[in-house]
Protein backbone atom coordinates (compact mmCIF):
# COMPACT_ATOMS: atom_id res chain seq x y z
CA UNK A 1 0.00 0.00 0.00
CA UNK A 2 1.37 3.38 -0.94
CA UNK A 3 1.44 6.34 1.43
CA UNK A 4 -1.23 8.08 -0.67
CA UNK A 5 -3.47 5.01 -0.52
CA UNK A 6 -3.03 4.83 3.25
CA UNK A 7 -3.89 8.52 3.68
CA UNK A 8 -7.00 8.03 1.55
CA UNK A 9 -8.03 4.99 3.56
CA UNK A 10 -7.64 6.85 6.86
CA UNK A 11 -9.51 9.87 5.51
CA UNK A 12 -12.41 7.65 4.34
CA UNK A 13 -13.35 6.82 7.93
CA UNK A 14 -16.61 8.68 8.64
CA UNK A 15 -16.03 12.24 9.86
CA UNK A 16 -12.27 11.72 10.04
CA UNK A 17 -10.17 14.85 10.25
CA UNK A 18 -6.41 15.17 9.96
CA UNK A 19 -4.00 17.74 11.33
CA UNK A 20 -0.48 18.16 12.69
CA UNK A 21 -0.78 18.94 16.43
CA UNK A 22 2.68 17.49 17.19
CA UNK A 23 4.54 19.13 14.31
CA UNK A 24 4.98 18.42 10.59
CA UNK A 25 6.30 14.89 11.05
CA UNK A 26 3.15 13.38 12.59
CA UNK A 27 -0.22 13.55 10.84
CA UNK A 28 -2.97 12.78 13.36
CA UNK A 29 -6.36 11.39 12.32
CA UNK A 30 -9.28 12.03 14.65
CA UNK A 31 -12.99 11.38 14.91
CA UNK A 32 -15.00 13.81 17.04
CA UNK A 33 -11.71 15.21 18.35
CA UNK A 34 -10.36 11.81 19.49
CA UNK A 35 -7.29 10.31 17.86
CA UNK A 36 -7.58 6.94 16.12
CA UNK A 37 -4.38 7.01 14.03
CA UNK A 38 -1.03 8.76 13.83
CA UNK A 39 0.89 8.62 10.56
CA UNK A 40 4.65 9.18 10.45
CA UNK A 41 4.52 10.00 6.76
CA UNK A 42 8.07 11.31 6.45
CA UNK A 43 9.60 8.05 7.66
CA UNK A 44 10.94 5.50 5.18
CA UNK A 45 9.09 3.21 5.20
CA UNK A 46 6.11 5.09 6.67
CA UNK A 47 4.69 4.04 10.03
CA UNK A 48 1.15 4.23 11.35
CA UNK A 49 0.17 4.05 15.02
CA UNK A 50 -3.27 2.63 15.77
CA UNK A 51 -5.37 1.84 18.83
CA UNK A 52 -6.49 -1.66 19.85
CA UNK A 53 -7.62 -3.64 22.84
CA UNK A 54 -4.67 -4.54 25.12
CA UNK A 55 -4.85 -8.29 24.39
CA UNK A 56 -4.92 -7.57 20.65
CA UNK A 57 -1.94 -5.21 20.91
CA UNK A 58 0.16 -7.91 22.54
CA UNK A 59 -0.93 -10.58 20.07
CA UNK A 60 -0.03 -8.34 17.12
CA UNK A 61 3.38 -7.51 18.61
CA UNK A 62 4.05 -11.21 19.18
CA UNK A 63 2.98 -12.12 15.63
CA UNK A 64 4.63 -9.49 13.43
CA UNK A 65 8.10 -7.99 13.38
CA UNK A 66 6.63 -4.89 11.70
CA UNK A 67 4.43 -4.21 14.75
CA UNK A 68 5.88 -2.77 17.95
CA UNK A 69 4.41 -1.01 20.98
CA UNK A 70 3.16 2.46 20.07
CA UNK A 71 5.87 5.11 19.94
CA UNK A 72 5.24 7.84 22.54
CA UNK A 73 1.84 6.31 23.30
CA UNK A 74 0.28 4.13 25.99
CA UNK A 75 1.88 0.87 24.93
CA UNK A 76 -1.02 -1.23 26.26
CA UNK A 77 -3.51 0.42 23.94
CA UNK A 78 -1.47 1.56 20.92
CA UNK A 79 0.84 -0.16 18.45
CA UNK A 80 3.02 1.12 15.64
CA UNK A 81 3.06 -0.69 12.32
CA UNK A 82 5.90 -0.18 9.85
CA UNK A 83 4.59 -0.35 6.29
CA UNK A 84 7.23 -2.76 5.02
CA UNK A 85 4.84 -5.24 3.35
CA UNK A 86 4.79 -7.81 6.15
CA UNK A 87 1.19 -6.99 7.05
CA UNK A 88 -1.27 -7.45 4.18
CA UNK A 89 -3.35 -4.56 2.86
CA UNK A 90 -6.54 -6.32 3.95
CA UNK A 91 -5.24 -6.72 7.48
CA UNK A 92 -4.12 -3.08 7.54
CA UNK A 93 -7.65 -2.04 6.51
CA UNK A 94 -9.08 -4.21 9.30
CA UNK A 95 -6.69 -2.72 11.87
CA UNK A 96 -7.62 0.83 10.83
CA UNK A 97 -11.34 0.02 10.98
CA UNK A 98 -10.89 -1.59 14.41
CA UNK A 99 -8.97 1.42 15.73
CA UNK A 100 -11.65 3.79 14.46
CA UNK A 101 -14.46 1.64 15.90
CA UNK A 102 -12.73 1.37 19.28
CA UNK A 103 -12.38 5.15 19.52
CA UNK A 104 -16.00 5.67 18.44
CA UNK A 105 -17.16 3.16 21.07
CA UNK A 106 -15.52 5.32 23.77
CA UNK A 107 -17.29 8.52 22.68
CA UNK A 108 -20.18 9.77 24.76
CA UNK A 109 -23.64 8.65 23.71
CA UNK A 110 -24.36 12.21 22.56
CA UNK A 111 -21.22 12.25 20.38
CA UNK A 112 -22.07 8.82 18.95
CA UNK A 113 -25.58 10.02 18.11
CA UNK A 114 -24.17 13.16 16.48
CA UNK A 115 -21.71 11.08 14.46
CA UNK A 116 -24.46 8.71 13.35
CA UNK A 117 -26.72 11.62 12.40
CA UNK A 118 -23.95 13.24 10.33
CA UNK A 119 -23.44 9.99 8.42
CA UNK A 120 -27.05 9.30 7.47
Amino acid sequence: MTLTQLKNLLQQCPNATADYPFGPEARVYKVMGKMFALLAEQETPPRVTLKAKPADVQALIDSFEAIVPGYYMNKQHWFTLTLNGEVSEDMLRDLIEASYALVVSKLTKAQQAQLQQQNT
